[in-house]
């Protein structure tokens, strides 16, 4: 199963580095996203009883928000590669478990969000300029919510992979079901920049069992989702 992951994974890396949609398309997505948000909202703003900018109370939440919608393309395009032309079917005739085309396709796209988000964390950081408290909590809550993202968007946009229309239901299946992951993180994301730090465990303890959650889902129902699609 780790070997068969080991191949997807590399497979779509490679037709990923080839075609670089993510580095052209979807990372200035995400910017713009940022950018548009940065617009929306008065740098003048302050937060009653408190010395920040409502930018700066608000820039997790809207780094997250950046971070959502990207990652819905890079989902729809993982799925939308092996959906032509019967390469799903060829998947599964060529006897590579579904677990591991599950957690292959889960990590290149977890690995492809991780590179986004730093970026876009830089981004959001300067213009929105929150101070950073704890580092190593908001590595942990990028890391573990980058998992959760990734396995959950895997899973259905296989359940949508043969649908004419999965371009447009996929996010709206993903999207509820990422709302308390998205809340956790922007939660402990807060805690991270605003403290205390000790605020964010419960958080992370929330968004790991969705993660596991979803990875557990998936290895074991992704060859049914195979062959359905």
């Amino acid at each position: 199963m780790i070997r068969d992951a080991v191949l997807i994974a590399k497979k779509d890396l490679r037709i990923e580095f080839s075609t670089r949609v993510t580095l052209a398309q979807i990372l200035p997505f995400g910017i713009l996203n940022l950018l548009l948000y940065g617009f929306a909202l008065s740098p003048d703003l302050k937060v009653v009883g408190a010395e920040r900018s409502v930018l700066e109370q608000v820039a997790p939440g809207l780094f997250w928000l950046a971070v959502l919608f990207a990652a819905i393309m890079a989902l729809g395009r993982s799925f939308a590669i092996e959906a032509a032309d019967g390469k799903l079917d060829a998947l599964q005739m060529a006897g590579i478990d579904p677990a591991g085309v599950f957690l292959g396709k889960t990590a290149a796209v977890a690995l492809q969000i991780f590179l986004l988000e730093v970026v876009l964390g830089l981004a959001a950081w300067v213009m929105f300029g929150p101070p950073l408290g704890s580092a190593m909590l908001l590595v942990t809550t990028v890391l573990i919510t980058t998992a959760a993202i990734a396995a959950a968007g895997t899973l259905y946009a296989a359940v949508t992979a043969g649908s004419r229309v999965r371009d447009t239901l996929a996010p709206l299946l993903v999207l509820p079901v990422l709302t308390p992951v998205l809340l956790g993180a922007t939660l402990a994301t807060d805690a991270a920049f605003f403290g205390p730090t000790s605020d964010g465990t419960p958080w992370l303890l929330l968004i790991a069992v969705f993660t596991l959650l979803f990875v557990g889902v998936g290895m074991m129902a992704f060859g049914s989702l195979l062959e359905e699609s």
